[in-house]
């Protein structure tokens, strides 16, 4: 039941339905959800060690993240995204790499552009990546540093030319693992997460021109 319950929470961050100015009430999050406030408590918990919420004085909001700390995460992801490459290209089973070819293949049939789901796509490719490197520890890191991007405004894949760089992107680095190209797979991740990372600081130019502008 926690698990159903932190499911539907965060999936509620991620969308966006559960946004920054509201307050994540225990009684009114399990009256939303039809459970008890046990299940609410323990997933906010979760949420919190994720750093997907944070507690204030006035309670548990989803957490607001700063530019700077956004491309300080991007700066760790792109090492960490170019190991975890790295070691897939030494250690994914044949089972790894039918379920990133399979998660690609998903992400190429999306034909619509539905931001959210790209984002909720891509998430799933970067975990089996992670898993694909059979390392518990890079797995989790990584697991927790994509979390925080999460509760940023805007994903970078609602751009259309990102979007589809991305998916040819995806498509080299699995070709490298699969042929067990560990310094190919490297630099194409790491060149992958700069390419996010670009179109983020563009997002905050324009925010910031806008702003300006008024």
């Amino acid at each position: 039941m926690t698990d159903t319950v932190y499911d539907r929470i965060r999936a509620a961050i991620v969308s966006g339905e559960l946004s920054a100015a509201q307050r994540l009430a225990e009684v009114a999050l399990a009256e939303r959800f039809g459970t008890s406030r046990t299940p609410v408590r323990e997933a906010l918990q979760q949420l919190e060690s994720e750093r997907l919420i944070e507690r204030t004085r006035r309670g548990r909001f989803v957490r607001q993240i700063q530019p700077e700390e956004v491309f300080d995460i991007y700066d760790v992801l792109k090492v960490l995204e170019a190991s975890a490459a790295r070691m897939a290209s030494e250690r994914a089973t044949a089972w790894n790499l039918l379920q990133l070819r399979t998660v690609h293949q998903s992400m190429v049939d999306l034909t619509e552009p539905n931001a959210p789901r790209r984002a909720e796509l891509n998430r799933e490719f970067h975990e089996v990546l992670a898993a694909a490197a059979h390392s518990p520890t890079t797995a989790r890191v990584l697991l927790q540093l994509n979390s925080s991007l999460i509760v940023t405004a805007r994903t970078t894949l609602a751009v259309e030319e990102r979007w589809q760089a991305a998916l040819a992107e995806h498509e080299e680095l699995v070709d490298a693992i699969a042929r067990r190209d560990g310094d190919a797979a490297a630099r194409i991740a790491e060149e992958h997460m700069v390419a996010a990372r670009d179109v983020r600081v563009q997002f905050y130019s324009d925010t910031a021109a806008s702003l300006g502008a008024r």
